[in-house]
């Protein structure tokens, strides 16, 4: 399944900007007017040569009408061959390219918002955008129009150095309605941009559960609210599971109770509602499946789904599981928006998940196999390969007069263990400052954790839940916080199974050391950075191990 997929991606070729430097400055002349150029004086020529500054094309082109009545005489042409006038002893405008409005990626130096009416527009960006608190600052990007989001994504990680984990995304964002959703990676993004109004805007930050559920079908999809037409009696196996989803042919349901807000009014219903591939129905009649009992509630074709990330007050909801199915055509009417709630997180993850699926079928899937695919191949490009001279080396022993090899692997195994451990002692008595006094370690321990960017300070519980839903409710995302009941504590905020979970961090006291410990001093740690590399590697009394921070990057 994986091999059809090879070729279906074409990376955007990221073209670089070029300016044509130009002699002293100036812009290029027609030959004619510079053959009857005037005389100058000796003055004039001393202040021709001056250095002066090189402006782009652009700036040069809207300046040339003040040029064009300069007295300055023509600039001899060094090749004059290579000239398209082969009789022209200058520089002519047609010697140099003219500058088109293009595809070509353009930062605003100044961060100011701009309209452009060539091929390209301009997109704007929150120059911020994986922060919990956008700054109102942004970015604008000029692209071509057939710029996908995946794209572009690669784009801002190449320009704004960050790590490259495949888990960044372009974030739909509208503030006036309170809706996000995360752009799939094979969307156009001017086709998107046009759609939206003045104040709605990108959002660029991590998201690692979009691709979550072909890792782990089951937690997704629950088995009471996945059905198919055709009655099935067992369970279903996760890999048919998602080959029903992504088979055009298969007609898979996901049903159950949703909340449904009336058009234009605060008040909500209990429906019993089924997703299909044509549409949202909700039954008249209980949970009867029968077609004339089944209305049309939403179709997939033209909407989309998003999250609510509004306070449950503002729509009078039931439960703070919202989502919403927006119809593309709607830009700021609150009243087409058919708002919906869920139980809990996890239905509404379902929900969101099959109205994926449905809308888009195997192109996920495509999208979901692509990196992994370009992962593959660097691999194989960049694996490093041993040379002669390394197959070659020995271990050698120089703690006598002269140095000997060592035959014996158990003898060359334990030298090595101790070569480490004796690296391990140097390296721990000189600190980061080159101090060795035991004071500096344990102030130092004490505050070493704020250079971490999974460490988040005097961040409230709410504002943490707000951080890991923007990233995703993936297993292993974490982040760790100053405790708000204990002044002398930290709070570990981890994610499992789609539920947030707290950990106090709490001191302990042995031998006159303070400790940090998760289990009641089971487990000791010197400080949060040796507690968090633990964790990564062993659960311990954790539901699972610690696997992706919650960061905050400022771009």
């Amino acid at each position: 399944m994986n091999s059809s997929f090879e070729s279906l991606y074409t990376s955007c070729s990221v073209q670089t900007e070029s300016t044509s430097l130009l002699h002293n400055g100036q812009p290029p002349r027609p030959a004619a007017y510079h053959t009857h150029a005037q005389p100058t004086s000796q003055h004039q020529r001393l202040c021709r040569s001056q250095p002066m500054h090189i402006l782009a094309v652009r700036r040069l082109q809207e300046e040339d009408q003040q040029y064009r009545t300069s007295s300055l005489p023509a600039i001899p042409n060094p090749f004059p061959e290579l000239c398209s006038p082969a009789s022209s002893p200058t520089l002519s405008s047609g010697s140099f390219p003219q500058c088109q409005p293009s595809g070509k990626y353009v930062r605003d130096p100044f961060n100011t918002h701009r309209e452009h009416s060539g091929e390209g527009k301009y997109q704007q960006f929150s120059k911020t955008g994986n922060e919990t608190y956008e700054d109102g600052m942004g970015k604008v990007v000029e692209i071509p129009a057939d710029m996908t989001a995946r794209d572009l994504c690669q784009f801002l990680v190449y320009k704004n150095h960050c790590v490259d984990d495949n888990s960044w995304a372009l974030v739909e964002h509208h503030p006036a309605l309170g809706l996000e959703r995360c752009l799939e990676d094979h969307e156009l993004v001017v086709q998107v941009q046009a759609s939206m109004t003045s104040e709605s805007k990108f959002l660029f930050r991590k998201n690692y559960a979009k691709y979550e559920f072909f890792k782990n079908p089951l937690n997704f999809f629950p088995e009471q609210m996945v059905a198919l037409c055709q009655e099935t009696s067992g369970t279903i196996p996760p890999s048919q599971l998602l080959q029903n989803f992504l088979n055009s042919s298969s007609c898979p349901e996901i049903q159950g109770y949703l909340y449904v807000k009336e058009m234009g009014r605060k008040s909500w219903k209990k429906l019993y509602v089924f997703l299909r591939r044509s549409g949202l129905y909700f039954s008249t009649k209980g949970t009867s499946k029968e077609p004339r009992h089944l209305q049309l509630l939403a179709d997939l074709e033209d909407s989309n789904v998003f999250t609510v990330i509004t306070g449950r007050k503002l729509h009078n909801a039931p439960t703070d599981f919202k989502f919403c199915i927006k119809p593309n055509k709607v830009r700021n009417e609150v009243k087409e928006l058919r708002m919906l709630c869920a139980e809990d997180e996890q239905s509404r993850t379902c929900w969101m998940t099959a109205f994926r699926l449905f809308k888009y079928g195997i192109l996920l899937y495509q999208n979901y196999k692509i990196p992994q695919q370009r992962k593959t191949l660097l691999s194989h490009f960049s694996a490093p390969v041993r040379s002669v001279s390394e197959n070659s080396l020995v271990a050698m022993d120089f703690s006598g007069r002269i140095g000997r090899v060592i035959d014996n692997p158990v003898e060359a195994q334990s030298a090595a263990m101790e070569e480490g451990h004796a690296w391990r002692k140097r390296s721990q008595r000189m600190n980061i400052l080159g101090s060795p006094s035991p004071l500096h370690a344990s102030s130092l321990s004490g505050v070493i954790h704020r250079t971490q960017l999974w460490f988040h300070g005097r961040l409230s519980r709410e504002e943490s839940h707000k951080m890991i839903n923007q990233q995703g409710r993936v297993d292993g995302m974490f982040l760790l916080r100053d405790s708000q009941s204990n002044p002398k504590a930290f709070v570990l905020t981890l994610c499992h199974h789609q539920k947030i979970k707290h950990f106090q961090i709490l001191l302990c006291e042995e031998d006159g050391q303070m400790f940090l410990s998760l289990d009641d001093g089971a487990t000791k740690f010197t400080d949060l950075i040796q507690l968090v590399e633990f964790y990564v590697l062993n659960r311990g009394v954790l539901p699972c191990k610690l696997k992706h921070p919650c960061t905050t990057v400022a771009l």
